[in-house]
């Protein structure tokens, strides 16, 4: 009887109690016992209801990572080389760390000190920074000014610019983002043309449409290898990712 309650109450929630299948089944009575027998296992053991939910969160990981890795296989090249992006560290560099950010976001404020450490520390890593602003208009427009500045500095320049604005404190928008672009030398009159261009549209339109493929609704946000992954990391995960790389061609060896 032990094996039969539970057996019940899973064949009970796999049909549904109101589908028609489960009419279908059973009869009025029928229905109306096993309904009892449900409750009153789920009553007396309520962990049940917590390892299935458990493992359903499990097996939506398992899931969401193969559906982020085929975007990674149908996408890889424009994840890594698209001209539509920043590159920083070594442009040749033997691993490549892709990161989606907002220049409003705390979690990107954060990993900017990770990011910095793993480039001064490894000179054969090259660093993709892509803006994905998804924290409202200022965002929208601090990427926009961004997206102008990549377009006119080197790769060094941009980094200071880069880093200049994402340890801004506070709110940033398109005035900080000018002023940043004004620190580093940037030609501000270029600026204020390309930052509405059909470029810099096309070009930040190219990084939405990649982080719905790769199913990114927030920042910061990676790709390294065939892995995809959304939140923030800590300089250590970082540098372990890069490592296995190197070792085996794999973020997990």
């Amino acid at each position: 009887m032990r094996f039969l309650i539970p057996l019940a109450a899973g064949a009970l929630l796999a049909i549904g109690p109101t589908t028609p299948l489960f009419a279908e089944i059973f009869s009025g009575q029928q229905k109306v016992e096993i309904e009892k027998v449900v409750h009153d296992y789920l009553i007396t053991n309520p962990e049940v209801i917590k390892d299935a939910i458990d493992e359903l969160g499990k097996r939506e990981k398992v899931a969401e990572a193969a559906t982020r890795e085929k975007a990674v296989n149908q996408h890889g090249d424009k994840i890594v080389n698209s001209p539509n992006q920043a590159v920083v560290g070594n442009p040749s560099g033997d691993v490549t760390l892709v990161e989606f950010f907002d220049y409003n976001c705390g979690y990107c404020k954060q990993s900017l000190n990770s990011i910095a450490k793993l480039i001064e520390g490894d000179p054969k890593l090259r660093v993709v920074l892509k803006d994905f602003p998804v924290l409202g208009p200022d965002s929208v427009e601090a990427a926009q000014v961004a997206t102008a500045a990549r377009m006119q500095l080197d790769s060094q320049k941009f980094w200071d610019f880069h880093r200049k604005l994402l340890a801004t404190r506070g709110h940033i928008g398109k005035q900080q983002a000018l002023a940043a672009a004004k620190e580093v030398g940037a030609d501000m009159a270029r600026i204020e043309k390309d930052m509405s261009s059909a470029e810099t549209k096309a070009a930040l339109k190219e990084v939405a449409s990649l982080a719905d493929e790769l199913r990114f609704d927030g920042t910061p946000a990676w790709v390294i290898g065939k892995e995809a992954i959304i939140g923030g990391l800590p300089y250590a995960q970082l540098k372990a990712k890069v490592d296995n790389m190197r070792k085996c061609g794999k973020t997990v060896c």
